[in-house]
């Protein structure tokens, strides 16, 4: 699969009709290069929204990437459960400094409790969108549509 640089054809003009501004892998990459990120020895990705970001900012830093399958919204982003909730149990290491990383986080929610299974570690989040102690887009209020999530609904299948 060919993944563009910037938004796909066509998203731009949806996603500004649904009052969403889309950003581009470009985009993205740029604002996390400017980042002065910590040095860490893991970063921990919450699945699914946080994969692709985690994964550049474990490439970036060149330490190990692990996924934490935590779910609390669903696709039009409403909590679909009372509260985040682990999926699948993972391996989770200790005495540790950890960058834990997650698209968007509104209420803080799916952090604290990411960060309650990090007990024993140094963690340090980032987040693309709203509150952490690293954002890449602190200048976006509005929502977004990540090119990956772009892609997905304008893939072939």
């Amino acid at each position: 699969m060919n993944v563009p640089a910037t938004v796909p054809a066509g998203a731009d003009a949806a996603a500004s009709a649904a009052g969403k501004r889309p950003l581009g892998f470009d985009e993205i990459v740029s604002r996390l290069a400017a980042l002065e990120l910590p040095e860490v020895d893991l970063v921990v990705g919450i699945a699914s929204g946080g994969t692709v970001p985690a994964g550049l900012a474990a490439y970036r830093l060149g330490v190990p990437l692990t996924l934490l399958s935590i779910n609390y919204r669903d696709a039009a982003n409403r909590p679909r459960r009372p509260r985040p909730e682990l999926l699948s149990p993972a391996p989770l290491p200790t005495g540790r400094r950890i960058l834990l990383v997650d698209d968007v986080s509104v209420s803080g929610a799916t952090l604290d409790l990411a960060k309650e299974l990090l007990a024993g570690n140094e963690v340090t989040t980032l987040v693309l969108k709203g509150r952490g102690d690293l954002v890449a887009f602190p200048d976006v209020p509005s929502c977004v549509v990540w090119p990956w999530a772009a892609l997905a609904r304008t893939a072939p299948g």
